[in-house]
């Protein structure tokens, strides 16, 4: 079963933007992982400007699910992750200022500080994840580093999806292949949505989870929250179950 971890961080951008305590993030957590989430996934960044560290800290002890810390592996970030101990970290290469992530990391030129920062975290208990662009090289390289999985970086696939379902999938898959063949755990993530994402799960061999958060955040202001959760779900088991009669 392909798991799927909801991204909070704009709940708590939208809580940011008038400050307070409305909407709650870990209220919304809490509800997510009632409702059948099988993961909450953050990403906090030095300006706090969404998920607080604060935040973090308040959700570790209340969480069943799987808990995913996303973060720059900064000496803060660093830390933060000993202190809590989330069941996975997944490393990003976005600088302190960058508004989303909008690349994978270069694992073979940053392969000895990803090597000696995934040394880091290992006493953290958790599960290391590289996001990653799908590319045969860069898988090779994060294997060498020490990670448990790969994050592939889907925004690539989710704009030429429209176009031709078909070539945009095509690195995906060949990423995930290598992966596997490398003994990696294939996770995915940027841009899927209630479009896109069924044809990417049954697609692409391996797959293990996705982290979605803005496309599943903006729905629920149409659908509500437990219902766009459910929508979403449905997408992956109509993936990995489809209809005989279609």
């Amino acid at each position: 079963m392909v798991r799927l971890s909801v991204n909070i961080n704009k709940i708590a951008t939208l809580r940011n933007a008038r400050g307070g305590t409305l909407p709650d993030p870990v209220e919304a957590a809490l509800r997510l992982q009632s409702w059948g989430a099988e993961g909450i996934t953050v990403h906090p960044r030095p300006d706090e400007r969404h998920i607080r560290y604060a935040d973090v800290r308040a959700l570790r002890p209340q969480l069943r699910c799987e808990f995913n810390i996303e973060g720059y592996p900064s000496e803060e970030f660093i830390a933060l992750c000993r202190e809590t101990r989330p069941d996975q970290i997944t490393l990003v290469p976005d600088p302190p200022g960058v508004l989303t992530s909008n690349a994978g990391w270069n694992a073979v030129e940053r392969e000895a500080e990803l090597t000696e920062v995934i040394a880091q975290l290992r006493d953290t208990g958790a599960r290391i994840s590289l996001f990653l662009d799908p590319d045969r090289t860069q898988v090779e390289a994060a294997s060498r580093s020490g990670t448990d999985r790969i994050e592939l970086y889907t925004e690539a696939f989710a704009v030429e999806f429209a176009l031709d379902p078909e070539r945009a999938v095509r690195p995906f898959i060949d990423a995930a292949h290598t992966a596997q063949n490398l003994g990696l755990g294939v996770n995915a993530g940027h841009d899927l949505n209630l479009d896109n994402l069924a044809f990417f799960a049954r697609r692409v061999p391996g797959l293990l989870e996705v982290s979605i958060g803005h496309a599943l955040i903006s729905d629920a202001l149409y659908y509500g929250l437990e219902n766009t959760l459910r929508m979403y779900r449905r997408r992956l088991d109509d993936a990995q179950h489809p209809d005989p009669r279609a």
